[in-house]
């Protein structure tokens, strides 16, 4: 009997962890991949340009040197990682966007950061604001990107040119590979 139990869990649990995981989101998914870059770009962009950061060694040599290097502040690893760690706290400033014209529909930032200027933004009524639910499906999205890119990202970020939407969210990731959202600005 056991035995018997055993070999049915054992092919009836891959079809239930299938159907668990579900499939994506690709507009949800899409949006908070560019709005990753989004958030990261302005973050470092806030950055002053002058300060810089000891990498490397802090080890002495046999000769009493140590090695280490300056790099920008903005684009090194340890700011990155730091950034990183709460850029999906900016996703409440994001919704759910209809464009007028098209009926294309996307997430995009409602809220202006506090060096923008508000003339910049879209009409408020091209969004549908659908409470907090939306707000934290585009946050589970966001800190599930950066769980699984991590890496990708910060080394795309360290580059000395800020990276594109497309080359993150299309290349490096497929999130918005077969979107119709993929060259829609945030």
């Amino acid at each position: 009997m056991a035995l018997w139990v055993l070999q049915i869990s054992v092919m009836v649990l891959p079809i239930l962890l299938g159907s668990c995981q579900g499939k994506r989101d690709t507009l949800l998914y899409c949006s908070a991949c560019k709005a990753v870059v989004d958030e990261l770009n302005y973050a470092v962009s806030q950055v002053d340009p002058k300060k810089t950061i000891n990498i490397g060694s802090f080890r002495l040599d046999p000769d009493g040197t140590m090695k280490d290097k300056k790099v920008p502040l903005a684009r090194s690893e340890t700011h990155l990682s730091e950034l990183l760690e709460g850029v999906c706290d900016h996703m409440s400033d994001y919704a759910l966007h209809v464009n007028p014209d098209t009926q294309q529909k996307s997430y995009r930032r409602f809220a202006p950061r506090s060096s923008e200027v508000t003339g910049d933004f879209p009409n408020f009524k091209d969004f549908q604001f659908d409470g907090p639910e939306a707000s934290n499906a585009l946050k589970f999205a966001c800190e599930t990107i950066v769980e699984e890119l991590e890496d990708e990202i910060i080394s795309v970020f360290s580059r000395d040119t800020p990276p594109s939407v497309d080359h993150l969210c299309a290349t490096v990731s497929d999130y918005c590979k077969d979107s119709a959202h993929q060259n829609e600005e945030l």
